[in-house]
């Protein structure tokens, strides 16, 4: 984890893409999209359906690395709104393993609009906490500072004849923009219009390495 300041507070940000807020002992990861190969599945496209516990897994380290006490999935968290049905046992049972254990806040998305949990938690369709708005998708028009998801973007950079991509958040004034945690999520190139136009003059791309924030001004 590397430090990430944001709104005033400091963070802990992973190139897998959760942030680590220690003041509130909390961990936020974004469009996990949980049980996207099975969704695929019912259309006849046969996927290997492992992408669910995969994640999770992911998810459970993270938890216990941070020692965090609460969680924020902000928004997609499943693939749809019936995603939360088709765990398998082993997902099932990881996933309510640390719903019991912590405070899981599931923030609605686009994706799971009215899905119900089986697996434990509580569903918000937005948070405030200190003053930093937690939503799935970002509002131009709140001036408050904003966590969000929905873009799942992605920083590519050609590099002497190859192209690389990976994860990052995006930045502004007031808008933080997380990468997409699920094992199973495509991504949006950092710099397109719309993820420009959401963030607002001056955004940059940030992206996690091994030891410290590599930071890339976004041009409009």
């Amino acid at each position: 984890m590397v430090p990430l300041s944001f709104a005033g507070q400091n963070f802990f940000a992973t190139p897998e893409g959760a942030l680590h807020w220690p003041a509130e002992q909390a961990l936020l990861v974004a469009d996990l999209h949980l049980e996207k190969a099975s969704w695929f599945a019912k259309a006849g496209q046969f996927l290997p359906p492992y992408d669910s516990l995969a994640t999770l897994q992911a998810l459970q380290g993270d938890v216990e690395r941070a020692a965090v006490k609460r969680l924020y999935c902000l928004g997609d968290s499943f693939h749809d709104r019936f995603g939360c049905e088709r765990l398998p046992a082993a997902a099932r049972d990881l996933l309510a393993s640390m719903t019991s254990r912590i405070d899981w806040v599931w923030i609605v998305g686009n994706h799971d609009i009215g899905f119900i949990d089986h697996c434990g938690g509580r569903i918000e369709e937005a948070c405030e906490v200190r003053g930093i708005v937690l939503r799935h998708e970002a509002e131009e028009g709140d001036p408050r500072p904003e966590m969000s998801g929905h873009f799942h973007p992605k920083f590519r950079l050609s590099l002497r004849g190859r192209h690389v991509s990976r994860r990052c958040y995006v930045a502004g004034a007031t808008k933080l923009i997380l990468p997409a945690y699920g094992a199973f999520t495509g991504g949006l190139d950092a710099g397109h219009p719309e993820i420009v136009k959401k963030v607002g003059p001056g955004a940059s791309a940030l992206v996690p390495s091994s030891n410290r924030l590599l930071r890339f001004p976004i041009a409009a």
